[in-house]
Order: C-alpha cells, then sequence, then structure tokens
C-alpha cells in the first residue's frame, strides 16, 4: 500500500506518478486545444512531434530515479495525451482527490487504476459534480492551501477557467486544519502571455522559503503583494511575462535543495544555484508547447 503524504511543496519525495506522451494520438484541430499555448504551436504548426516529448519524459524520469524516487507511469491509452497528470487528481495530507476535469479526459484518471489500487478506499475524495478544480491550482505551504481560482461571470467562456468557488469551498471542508487561501487568476482562451491556465503556471513555492512569482497573472495586484510579503521580497523571483509564459514558475523540487528545471530557464537556475540548491537541468521545451511544463507532469504520492 502507499502511503500517502504531501504537506507542502519541496520535502524530499518518494513516491509520484509522471505522466507519458507515448500514443499521444495526432495533432489537434484548432478547436480541440485545451489551452492557447497548444492552440498557437497548432496554428504555428510547431506542435511537438511524439517522440521529442517521450525523450524529453524519459529524460525527467531518470533524474527522478536518481534520487530514490519510486515513479509510476499512466497505462497507454490509444491515441491519448496522458502527459498532465497534474490535472487528473492531487494529494493533500493523507488524500487524494479526484479532479473534476474536461469531460473528454475522464479516462486519463481511470488509466492509473494500479496506483488507485494501493490507496485505502476513504483515503479518495471525489468532489460533486459543481465542484470544478485541477491540481495544478491546488498547492499545500505549511499550514496555508494555496488555490488559484477563476470567479467572474464569464467563467463558463474560458476553458482554461479549470477550478471555481465552489472547489475553494470544497477544499476548506475537507482540509479544515488548513487556512485556504484562494487568488483569482488572468484567463484567456487566445492570449498565452495574458493567461495564467493554473496558479503554478504563474507562482510556486522552491526550497525551503523561496518562491517564484509573475505578479501580473492575478487579477488582484493585493494578491501578489500578499505572496510577496508572506515569502519576504528577498525571498522571491519576480519574473516577467515572457519568463512567465515559457513556464519558468512551473519547476519541480524533489528535495528543499534539488530542483528539476527547464536547461534553457538561464536567470532562474542561476537565482537557485545562488542560493544553495541543486538544479537539475533537462531538455522540457516540447512539452512545454502544450501550456504545461514539470510541474504539471507531476502527481505527487509521498514525500518525507
Amino acid at each position: 500500500m502507499l502511503n500517502l503524504n504531501i504537506h507542502d511543496e519541496t520535502a524530499r519525495l518518494k513516491a509520484v506518478v509522471l505522466g507519458t506522451a507515448e500514443n499521444s494520438g495526432p495533432v489537434p484541430r484548432p478547436e480541440e486545444a485545451y489551452d492557447p499555448k497548444s492552440l498557437e504551436h497548432i496554428l504555428a504548426g510547431t506542435y511537438p512531434a511524439e517522440a521529442d516529448m517521450v525523450s524529453e519524459m524519459e529524460g525527467f524520469a531518470a533524474v527522478l530515479r536518481k534520487y530514490g524516487v519510486q515513479v509510476f507511469r499512466p497505462e497507454v491509452i490509444a491515441a491519448c495525451n496522458q502527459i498532465f497528470s497534474r490535472d487528473i487528481a492531487f494529494v493533500v495530507d493523507d488524500k487524494m482527490v479526484k479532479a473534476n476535469i474536461l469531460p473528454r479526459r475522464e479516462q486519463e484518471f481511470e488509466a492509473i487504476v494500479h496506483v488507485l489500487d494501493q490507496i485505502g478506499e476513504e483515503q479518495l475524495l471525489m468532489p460533486p459534480p459543481e465542484v470544478h478544480v485541477e491540481g495544478g491550482d491546488v498547492m499545500p505551504w505549511k499550514d496555508q492551501l494555496f488555490v488559484g481560482t477563476y470567479n467572474g461571470k464569464d467563467y463558463a467562456d474560458f476553458i482554461t477557467a479549470r477550478t471555481n468557488r465552489a472547489a475553494v469551498e470544497y477544499l476548506q471542508d475537507s482540509f479544515p486544519r488548513r487556512h485556504v487561501r484562494a487568488f483569482e487568476l488572468r484567463k484567456s482562451n487566445t492570449n498565452a502571455r495574458g493567461n495564467a491556465l493554473h496558479l503554478d503556471c504563474c507562482f510556486q513555492p522552491v526550497g525551503r522559503d523561496l518562491a517564484i512569482l509573475h505578479p501580473d497573472s492575478f487579477l488582484d495586484p493585493a494578491d501578489a503583494r500578499w505572496l510577496l510579503d508572506y515569502f519576504g521580497p528577498e525571498n522571491v523571483l519576480v519574473i516577467d511575462t515572457e519568463e512567465m509564459y515559457r513556464m519558468y514558475s512551473n519547476v519541480f523540487s524533489i528535495s528543499p535543495d534539488v530542483v528539476v528545471s527547464e536547461r534553457s530557464f538561464t536567470r532562474l537556475n542561476s537565482w537557485l544555484r545562488e542560493r544553495g540548491l541543486t538544479v537539475e537541468e533537462i531538455p522540457y521545451g516540447e512539452v512545454g508547447k502544450q501550456g504545461g511544463l514539470l510541474r504539471c507532469s507531476t502527481l505527487p504520492l509521498e514525500r518525507e
């Protein structure tokens, strides 16, 4: 049996589900795009090749195993994009929450049944239909649970709006010992530089007291200021819109001292090393063309 245990973003990782790019299907039609960055590459003819994404993900798996992490992979579904396992479920404390995801993606959850068989039935939370939530919007950190959301009246118009107010209330009810803090994010179906698909596309804690932050992705400037104050301005790397677009904030922590990052993130990687962290640089830019990066590809199950 698995010992589900996720209390924060950076404690030493012991077990994780890493998505797969195998048999991910043909290039989608523009109307099938889940996000504006994928749409941009579909229209430009630069959508990533399956072989390149498989290679990048195998490189990621090798780094995880190097640090002794148990790596689970989904069962491969023919012609199905299963890269972003953070979208299908997430763990907080000792509970796994099934994400209420886009209907076309329901089968992705069924592809991790071999993982679900190793947890107790009482550990799996199944939110009701009115609760919309995906793991990229949910971050446990100390006594907090940071949640990215969108509450505009035009919520239904945005395929990029994945977590709603009902999810914030559900998470507070489900994890009463945590302080759930919601942040409204900027959304766009067509402009990748004006869209924060999930909270981890514009913010993430790293190390023991550091964070990466793109303030303009927050609809309320006070939310970005709160995060700056919470971590301390000296501990936050503020990134610009181009760095957000390249997904500087979507790295992945194996421990408080080790971060996996895209090799082209020169400024970020230098900043992390200057603060004593080991940065495992890997190529992940082809996967990144689909609007997600390293954190999006993972579903952490157990940390120390």
